[in-house]
């Protein structure tokens, strides 16, 4: 693993990783992503996100939703994954990746040394209050097949690296929670001797 161009900034001693954010639709997986990678840019750390439905949206739009197409989706992801954090990155991926096998191959796939499986525990009943794109409204009308949670199963992970209950603790302290993953794992570097910043 390379750490970054000292030249581009970033932390001194930044390692590249991967924390894998999981959880079903509406969980709070990129809304905690995205916070979590503003308070690492505010102490230094050079961070890339990496969120499902964007994806869909440009490298794997040629991708439906059966099980063979969802698990050729997570295998592109974690290949992008592991090229950011061979660069030196920390990357936040948010994929709802709803079987423990598929995960266990993302974790092969990027290293087991730099990977961080971390569990959004929404309850289904939150995320379904939630439904920021109705698609729980759809897969309870039958208009949706197959959706995680409903008609599909979400298989929590047995020993998440982190777990971040999302339904009862505040966005922002979920982000710090995961920064000091990062930090105790030594990925950050010198910050971690320094101490936070943020």
């Amino acid at each position: 693993m390379r750490s970054p161009d000292p030249s581009a900034g970033g932390i001194p001693g930044q390692r590249g990783a991967v924390a894998w954010l999981t959880g079903l639709s509406g969980a709070g997986k990129s809304t905690i992503a995205r916070a979590c990678a503003e308070r690492l840019r505010e102490m230094g750390a050079i961070v890339a996100i990496l969120d499902g439905d964007e994806l869909r949206k440009g490298l794997c739009s040629d991708l439906g939703f059966s099980r063979e197409d969802r698990t050729e989706n997570l295998r592109r992801a974690g290949a992008v994954a592991a090229l950011m954090a061979d660069a030196g990155l920390i990357v936040l991926a948010a994929f709802i990746a709803p079987e423990r096998a598929w995960r266990d191959a993302l974790r092969a796939q990027i290293g087991v040394d730099r990977f961080l499986e971390v569990f959004v525990d929404t309850p289904l009943e939150v995320c379904e209050q939630r439904d920021p794109k109705g698609l729980y409204r759809k897969a309870r009308q039958g208009l949706l097949r197959d959706f995680t949670g409903i008609d599909a199963p979400y298989e929590p992970p047995l020993a998440p690296d982190v777990v971040l209950p999302a339904a009862t603790c505040p966005v922002r302290d979920c982000a710090g929670v995961l920064v000091d993953a990062l930090l105790q794992r030594g990925f950050l570097g010198e910050a971690g001797r320094l101490g936070r910043r943020a």
